[in-house]
């Protein structure tokens, strides 16, 4: 009885558990290690610890083996692990603890709290709350700004009647001319502006319309490659508006695909992926499709990457900086996000879309 509830309690443990001999090979694992490490139990055991992971700022195998020789534990906060089966990095705290039974051998336990998920929602949080305040900054603005236009437009339609000379009409033409653009200008800064008309929409139908739109211009060469997960199930969306969205998130990529004057053989993917039991923000969601737009251009830089959704922030000379602001307004009122991960020769925007049928409704802008 105490074995099988000690089991059960290792194997239900979100915190990855590793019991290490002194030969720093690896005697035990958890599920949760086995996730980590994208490796099954019968694969790593026996394994040397320094194939399966290691700290990018330390020295982990030699603090292990004078951990075994002190027999004192160490602890590192925030470690950057590089994990061997999955060629990626874990941000994560790991503790190694020295174990000794008399009679046997010194092993080490070593348990490891992955924190990228945590750091995840917090900076989805703080993506969320800063749009929502950029929005209603841009609400107030607006008002303050349509006012004086609509009454400059009248202004000059009654000047333009009074004139007596047809030639001096022309100045007026001018300023009615640049108070429709401002005025279209905030209408665009807003986004959307009426509520998305959910029904059920397939995902794929969405992304092949983008597709074909992108594909009708393809004199620049950008291949337009497809990674589709056919098993993904409809979701309740507007799919005009989910069109968009998407539309300008791909025009985007094609944009600093053309501009980067070194940019060889250009491409974007776009690929699908079921998320299960997935927290965007502060909600668990049971099932998110993924929707990613991937390009091989030159990437965002860093400090872009933090404003690259406000609008009129834009890396390109020629950009306006309100497609992406648009998209994400657009995926927001869908209860989803749009994350974007960038480095040189990798651009991934992450279009994360809830399935299930909304509760609450989400009011649109002005």
């Amino acid at each position: 009885m105490h074995y099988d509830l000690t089991k059960s309690l290792l194997d239900n443990l979100t915190t990855a558990v590793i019991l290490v001999d002194d030969q720093l090979r690896v005697q035990y694992l958890n599920p949760a290690a086995e996730h980590l490490l994208a490796a099954s139990r019968s694969q790593l055991i026996g394994t040397p610890i320094r194939h399966l992971i290691l700290d990018a700022d330390a020295h982990t195998e030699e603090d292990m083996a004078s951990a075994l020789t002190e027999l004192h534990p160490f602890t590192r906060r925030e470690a950057h692990l590089q994990v061997a089966n999955s060629m990626q990095a874990a941000t994560v705290d790991y503790t190694v603890t020295p174990l000794m039974e008399a009679g046997t051998r010194p092993s080490l336990l070593m348990e490891i709290r992955p924190l990228d998920r945590l750091m995840r929602i917090s900076r989805e949080d703080g993506i969320i709350s800063a749009h929502a305040a950029t929005r209603a900054l841009v609400r107030g603005v607006a008002h303050e700004v349509k006012n004086p236009l609509g009454g400059i437009r009248g202004a000059a339609q009654l000047l333009a009647r009074e004139l007596p000379d047809e030639s001096l009409r022309e100045y007026t033409d001018i300023i009615i001319d640049e108070v429709d653009r401002l005025r279209n200008l905030v209408d665009r800064m807003l986004g959307p502006r009426k509520l998305p008309q959910r029904i059920l929409v397939n995902i794929h139908e969405v992304l092949e319309r983008v597709r074909t739109i992108m594909l009708a211009d393809d004199s620049d060469g950008v291949v337009i490659e497809r990674d589709y997960d056919p098993s993904l199930p409809e979701l309740w969306a507007d799919k005009d508006q989910l069109i968009q969205a998407v539309l300008n998130v791909v025009k985007n990529a094609r944009q600093a695909l053309n501009e980067n004057p070194t940019q060889q053989n250009p491409k974007i993917t776009i690929r699908t992926r079921a998320l299960r039991q997935f927290t965007i923000g502060h909600t668990r969601h049971r099932l998110v499709l993924s929707v990613e737009i991937e390009d091989n251009g030159p990437g965002v830089d860093k400090d872009l990457q933090e404003t690259l959704f406000f609008p009129m922030v834009s890396g390109r000379a020629h950009g306006t900086g309100l497609g992406l602001s648009i998209s994400q307004s657009i995926v927001n009122q869908h209860h989803g996000l749009i994350e974007c991960d960038s480095q040189p020769g990798k651009t991934i925007f992450r279009l994360l879309l809830p399935v299930e049928k909304p509760q609450a409704t989400t009011h649109a802008g002005v």
